[in-house]
């Protein structure tokens, strides 16, 4: 019979395997780039504006300069945009690339299926 679930190695090995060709790497660098990515996900998920100066507020234990130096690698890897909306030009919000929501749909796809 065959494998229909994952386990949690043959799970860890292929997120290992693709560390370096996507999203996997970057935000498995450190706790402070995961937890910027369940934080911009949320906001997506729920609808939420999320301004830079809000994210970096967000961020414990991340330095306002560190969190902005994040912040700027997620835009430059195209996983996150920033986008002037309203009548305040000068406010920045973070959203996620459509590549990346349908990247992290997966990973979420792979956890569900995930077994002990």
């Amino acid at each position: 019979m065959g494998k229909i679930k994952k386990d949690l190695l043959e799970f860890w090995e292929d997120q290992m395997r693709l560390s370096h060709t996507s999203s996997n790497y970057f935000f498995r660098k450190s706790p402070s780039h995961y937890h910027m990515m369940l934080i911009v996900m949320h906001a997506y998920k729920y609808d939420e504006t999320l301004s830079v100066e809000e994210l970096k507020t967000k961020l414990f234990k991340t330095s306002r300069p560190k969190s902005a130096l994040m912040i700027k690698e997620a835009c430059d890897k195209n996983f996150f945009i920033l986008e002037k909306k309203g009548k305040d030009n000068r406010k920045k919000y973070v959203l996620p690339t459509p590549e990346f929501v349908s990247e992290f749909n997966e990973y979420l796809k792979t956890l569900n299926n995930l077994s002990f």
